[in-house]
């Protein structure tokens, strides 16, 4: 059985792993919840996750619980590059949205048969086939349980979905799942249980030991009790064990095992496999779900959502209205300022403008909505529509480094390189302040280097600077391939918080510099002035 919620032809099984340090942490602490994919999250997880604020995300998303934040984290890192199964996944996610609780059941129904096996797990310590075959009966019998409530799930409410992954999904358990189906299997079940004792055949082997032991079908006795009480029974051979014979009983446990064997082998398979399919539904649902936990909380703080329209990549498109700092407004818990942007057929964008004008939430706002399209997810915009890209990279400034075994702009220079090495074409940079840890001149030089490199390479860059040498070289391409964002700054020195085409200025504001300075040192020496007053 498969469940097709993630992929059109496949489970989920994306080619990227969780990193070997985090996969032994998770077996070492032995937490159920966490989610044991076989998975590498991307080599740059640890910047993506810090310069775009990702854990705010997660932790929407998963509500505490460690399973989700997990599936949250793996699959919005995966950054998928297939269009088609982007518009896959919008689909299935739209159908969640509008079958809310339903989809939640069956996520619950998932977890519950997953946590019953495991307790009737550690209830089974035996290594002998006949524990094995105890224990595989009952926990189909278990399994069947919550097969059937899936059953009458797609029975009552099938037709309210739309998608082709709910619907392949339901139709397969309603073909596979069919009343026949579950009767056949509860009879054999029954059988197993061996209410009259285990028939087995043997043949006799060199020196009269046992051989080919074989478990057998019980005779069926069709005859009414009043005919089998009363009619001769066939001549047999019996052999009644003493109650203190150990060495008998344990012969006897030894050819019992025997010819159950093979069937405790195929029922332990087949509980395999029907857990396999309660594993895989969870973990593909746990991205639903986790969409649909990040969606309430932005309906409580009246933010917009969109599903975003992507276009194969290299088309460079980028347009947007109201785009907003998803991070920004979680960890805020309010509305916060959205941009509207038609950056179409430009492969660089340059932001400038005063500080704490929005420039950093802007390039945030734009880094999380590509990675949550290629991840199948709604957006934090009015209205989105952007081309895939190969991969997403942020150079963001960093602290000076405390081990001080090198310096600032050795640590830049170091991250691009490594940035470098896994690029590829029609791949998104995020600059933030990048090559400002030396003087101006040298610092725009390398970074007009840089950026001309990538673009000759087929990479989009947005870059926020304060360099203003380096954003006057790109003026003469303004309106062709590049376009010019500034902070908005009013008269008086307050910042909306919105971005607008507009070419850089030479300018670093020193007025707000001296008001934010200065003003404060008086504002200070008038505090204490009238408290010594007083």
């Amino acid at each position: 059985m498969k469940v097709f919620l993630m992929y059109r032809d496949r489970d989920f099984d994306s080619a990227q792993l969780l990193s070997r340090r985090e996969r032994d942490l998770r077996y070492r602490n032995a937490d159920h919840k966490a989610l044991r994919l076989e998975q590498i999250l991307p080599w740059n997880e640890e910047a993506l996750r810090q310069d775009l604020g990702l854990d705010v995300i997660f932790e929407a998303m998963s509500l505490g619980d460690k399973f989700l934040f997990e599936a949250a984290k793996v699959t919005l890192l995966s950054s998928m590059t297939d269009l088609e199964t982007i518009l896959y996944r919008q689909t299935v996610l739209l159908d969640s949205m509008r079958n809310e609780q339903l989809v939640r059941d069956i996520y619950r129904i998932a977890i519950d048969a997953i946590e019953g096996e495991r307790k009737n797990y550690w209830s089974s310590f035996g290594r002998y086939p006949a524990s094995t075959l105890h224990r595989g009966v009952e926990v189909l019998q278990l399994f069947f349980g919550f097969l059937k409530k899936l059953r009458r799930l797609a029975d009552q409410h099938a037709n309210k979905f739309e998608s082709e992954g709910f619907s392949r999904l339901f139709s397969m358990l309603k073909s596979e799942l069919s009343d026949e189906y579950f009767l056949e299997i509860e009879t054999h079940l029954d059988r197993l249980k061996f209410p009259r004792g285990v028939l087995i055949s043997a043949e006799l082997g060199k020196g009269n030991k046992g051989t080919n032991y074989v478990l057998r079908k019980p005779h069926e006795d069709g005859r009414g009790w009043m005919s089998r009480l009363f009619v001769r029974k066939p001549e047999a051979y019996t052999y009644q064990l003493h109650p203190r014979d150990e060495a008998g009983a344990r012969a006897l446990s030894e050819l019992n095992d025997r010819g159950v064997n093979l069937v405790a082998n195929a029922l332990a398979q087949s509980t395999d496999h029907i857990l396999s399919f309660f594993r895989t539904m969870r973990t593909e649902l746990a991205f639903y779900v986790g969409c649909l936990n990040l969606l309430a909380r932005l309906r409580d703080l009246g933010e917009p959502v969109c599903f975003p329209v992507p276009h194969p990549a290299g088309e460079r498109r980028l347009k947007f209205s109201g785009l907003y700092d998803l991070a920004l407004a979680l960890s805020k818990g309010r509305k916060v300022v959205g941009n509207d942007v038609d950056a179409d057929q430009k492969s660089l964008m340059i932001i400038t403008g005063a500080n704490t004008g929005g420039k950093s939430t802007f390039l945030r706002s734009v880094g999380l909505a590509h990675l949550m399209m290629q991840a199948g997810m709604f957006v934090a915009a009015d209205s989105f529509s952007a081309e895939i890209c190969d991969g997403i990279f942020t150079h963001y400034r960093r602290e000076e480094d405390s081990t001080m075994e090198s310096g600032k702009w050795d640590e830049e220079l170091g991250r691009m390189s490594d940035i470098v090495d896994h690029l590829r074409k029609n791949a998104l940079v995020l600059f933030n302040e990048s090559f400002a840890s030396t003087n101006e001149r040298e610092g725009s030089e390398i970074a007009r280097q840089i950026t001309k490199a990538l673009l000759d390479k087929g990479v989009k860059v947005f870059f926020v600077t304060h360099l203003y040498h380096f954003a006057k070289d790109f003026l003469g391409e303004r309106g062709k391939s590049v376009i010019f964002m500034r902070a908005e700054r009013l008269p008086d020195g307050t910042r909306p918080f919105k971005l607008v085409e507009a070419d850089p200025l030479e300018t670093s504001y020193g007025e707000d510099l001296y008001r934010s300075i200065f003003a404060d040192r008086e504002h200070n020496r008038r505090h204490r002035t009238q408290a010594t007053i007083q």
